[in-house]
């Protein structure tokens, strides 16, 4: 049941890319639109920092909703980084280097399926090590491919 969840959700995620990436009117949309996945990314990360740092109490199902949420955005941003949607904050390295930014994509999808797993664990401390992971992830990715 579980492999069929995976296909099902994959198939989705393909399918929801392609008519997105057929409802961009022109680049500069593409831009906006992976611009406005990464502030919802930002915003849902931040959101979960003061339990990260001990600063709010851990709330389980909180977290869980919240990493839920971060599993549908993380998909998002990636259809407007094809050809003929270079620009915005994205230095030309997306494109030359598709390998490596490809790679890094990978490595942040990842994080995120083991950021979902600690959430569901209720384990602060996996959550804590794999959200330090998923933030790693987006820095990397960051360091290498987005303007400053």
């Amino acid at each position: 049941m579980k492999k069929q969840i995976t296909v099902l959700a994959l198939a989705c995620t393909t399918f929801f890319s392609a008519v997105a990436n057929a409802q961009f009117a022109k680049p500069e949309d593409g831009i906006e639109y992976r611009q406005a996945a990464k502030v919802l990314l930002a915003s849902h990360f931040g959101r979960m920092v003061p339990v990260i740092k001990g600063e709010a109490p851990y709330d389980a199902e909180a977290i869980k909703e919240n990493v839920a949420i971060l599993n549908t955005l993380a998909a998002l941003p990636w259809v407007a980084f094809g050809p003929g949607f270079e620009g915005g904050d994205a230095k030309p390295e997306v494109w030359s280097d598709a390998k490596g930014f490809e790679e890094k994509r990978e490595n942040f999808k990842v994080a995120i399926q083991n950021l979902s797993a600690a959430a569901d664990s209720s384990d602060l401390n996996k959550l804590k090590a794999a959200f330090g992971k998923a933030g790693q992830s987006c820095k990397s990715c960051h360091d290498a491919y987005r303007k400053d």
